[in-house]
């Protein structure tokens, strides 16, 4: 009897594990019997198939990225653009979904392909500064609107498409860093020309106030020297009228200062001289 339930037990639990599978919340589940789809399973928990008749295939219900490679688009001014996208998207019906793409490689691969082509159609109908812009997000509804479109037929909905990055290829972007630095540096001449003529400006500005205001201090120097002349010659012509002899006095007091200081000055003089009628007589004294 024991060796009766025993193999009995195997093939009740055999049964049980090929028959039972999970679908998680993160999943959706088509049961497959021989091929042909039987049940969508969009709800998580616990469900039952055929063993070794049926099977069943997991697609993800969560909105997936896909990060196509970089595109190069022509605006429509011929200027050339390398265009980085990334898009988001969504499995909403598993059955359309496995019968037109069968898996998810295939379907990023054939979006891919969508997604390029979209963006060289709508964003080669505009000019390099509107791709650059803020008008861009407009492009960007034209481009999800038209592969969504499209990705209906695979069962797929387009959440979002974006531009990550865009760029110049890399022969355009170094001849417009050359342009933009030859003109910086046209620029810079320019300024140091202007300054330079500012400069020169200023300088003859300056020099030509200096020479003024010297010429002005020399004639007030003049005017002020003379007038100076002109007042001693007054004083000493009213001290010469009030006492001649003192004055006369004065000047030779004056004369002897300016040949005597110094005892290096040599005169060879009269002794009757009047240079000499100050000094008296003198007298020895023991």
């Amino acid at each position: 009897m024991k060796k009766i339930i025993l193999p009995i037990i195997i093939v009740i639990a055999a049964i049980s594990y090929f028959s039972i599978f999970i679908v998680k919340e993160i999943n959706q589940a088509i049961v497959l019997q021989f091929g042909n789809p039987k049940q969508i399973i969009s709800e998580p928990g616990l469900n039952f198939k055929i063993p070794f008749i049926q099977n069943v295939v997991f697609l993800d219900k969560r909105i997936l990225n896909l990060d196509t490679p970089p595109e190069e688009v022509i605006a429509s001014d011929q200027k050339r653009l390398i265009v980085d996208a990334i898009s988001r998207f969504k499995i909403v019906d598993p059955l359309k979904f496995y019968i037109s793409v069968g898996n998810e490689r295939v379907a990023r691969s054939r979006l891919a392909t969508i997604i390029n082509s979209r963006l060289r159609s709508v964003l080669g109908k505009q000019e390099l500064q509107t791709l650059l812009s803020k008008d861009r997000t407009k492009q960007m509804t034209l481009i999800q609107e038209g592969v969504n479109t499209e990705a209906e037929n695979f069962g797929i909905k387009i959440v979002d498409v974006r531009i990550k990055r865009a760029d110049l290829p890399q022969a355009n972007s170094e001849a417009i860093y050359r342009r933009m630095q030859t003109e910086r540096e046209r620029e810079a001449k320019e300024f140091r020309a202007k300054g330079a003529e500012m400069a020169v400006t200023i300088t003859s500005t300056a020099d030509k106030e200096v020479t003024v205001i010297l010429a002005n201090a020399n004639k007030a120097s003049e005017i002020m020297k003379g007038e100076g002349d002109g007042l001693r010659n007054k004083i000493f012509a009213d001290a010469f009228g009030r006492d001649p002899e003192f004055f006369a006095f004065y000047r030779a007091m004056q004369a002897y200062e300016r040949a005597l200081i110094g005892g290096d000055t040599s005169l060879i003089l009269s002794p009757d001289s009047d240079f000499f009628k100050f000094f008296g007589s003198i007298k020895k004294t023991n």
